[in-house]
């Protein structure tokens, strides 16, 4: 083989390998940072096929598609003093390409910190309520306070962040359980209560239509009956006119029927004890002994 030939063959192959390594592939989701004797240069490759310098330059890939980051559940004490357990989800993506491979070394790992510490400050500065009920507003000022220091400086973009779960102590749940049911038997009263405020107000205006009109209370009461007759059962209805109740109570009350005097006690005679319940004057003296006789002289006295 002759020496030209030769050297036709290795130029050849020194073309090919330098074509290779001059060859970069740029997918649709990415962007190319380019590294030149180590300095960055400003244009950004774009999609598709580009040549750098062999060697000498250096590309670096980044995606910009929108990367989802989930918060570990960070521990915080709300405004009013409750200790509660919050995790999140980061939405983002790289905007700027440069600043996301220069000026941070992996912004990844950064978002994530920024965004914990973010997430706590947040928690702190709004009460219990409003972290239960108003979630968009915590999540908008979530955002604007992990933008912030991204997307300036590490040309990182924030795009949505959502509240996943919020973790109570057992206790405040118990303790909001109560409320919540205690709330719902107020309204079921206060609902109650304005029913039968609009059911007393019907019954007042269909009572007052009735006593302008005699026969209509008649009608009603026949109404009623025909009601209860229709169904098969065993009840019996037996209308009590009103009035007769009324003319009771409209009778006058019955004198007092006379009370025979009670005759006063009668004072016991001096000397003489006076037995209680005893009215006869029938009773020894107090003041001569009695003389206790035996059988044989009573009957000596009494015999004829």
């Amino acid at each position: 083989m002759s020496t030209p030939l030769i050297w036709t063959l290795a130029a050849v192959v020194v073309a090919v390998v330098v074509g290779l390594l001059s060859i970069r592939l740029v997918q649709q989701y990415e962007r190319g940072v380019v590294f030149r004797f180590g300095r960055v240069l400003a244009d950004v490759r774009l999609p598709g096929l580009n040549l750098i310098v062999p060697i000498a330059d250096r590309m670096v890939k980044v995606s910009t598609q929108v990367v989802v980051l989930a918060i570990p559940a960070q521990g915080a004490i709300t405004r009013d003093n409750v200790t509660v357990k919050v995790d999140a989800a980061v939405y983002f993506r790289v905007v700027d390409p440069v600043k996301a491979i220069v000026n941070v070394e992996d912004y990844h790992h950064a978002v994530s910190q920024v965004a914990q510490t973010s997430l706590r400050t947040v928690i702190g500065r709004a009460d219990l309520d409003t972290l239960l009920s108003d979630r968009e507003r915590i999540s908008t000022e979530l955002k604007a306070v992990i933008d912030a220091p991204t997307e300036q400086p590490w040309g990182v973009r924030i795009e949505l962040v959502e509240l996943k779960d919020i973790s109570l102590p057992e206790q405040m749940t118990r303790s909001m359980s109560r409320q919540a049911e205690a709330e719902r038997e107020r309204r079921a009263r206060v609902i109650a209560a304005e029913g039968e405020q609009q059911a007393s107000s019907r019954l007042a205006s269909a009572a007052a239509t009735m006593a302008g009109t005699p026969g209509a209370l008649q009608l009603r009461l026949l109404q009623t009956v025909a009601d209860v007759a229709v169904e098969k059962n065993s009840t019996l209805v037996m209308p009590f006119p009103v009035e007769l109740l009324r003319f009771f109570e409209e009778r006058p009350p019955a004198p007092p029927a006379a009370v025979a005097p009670v005759p006063a006690p009668r004072e016991p005679t001096r000397g003489w004890p006076h037995l209680p319940g005893e009215d006869s004057d029938l009773s020894f003296p107090v003041d001569r002994p009695l003389k206790v006789r035996s059988a044989d002289e009573a009957d000596a006295r009494w015999s004829p």
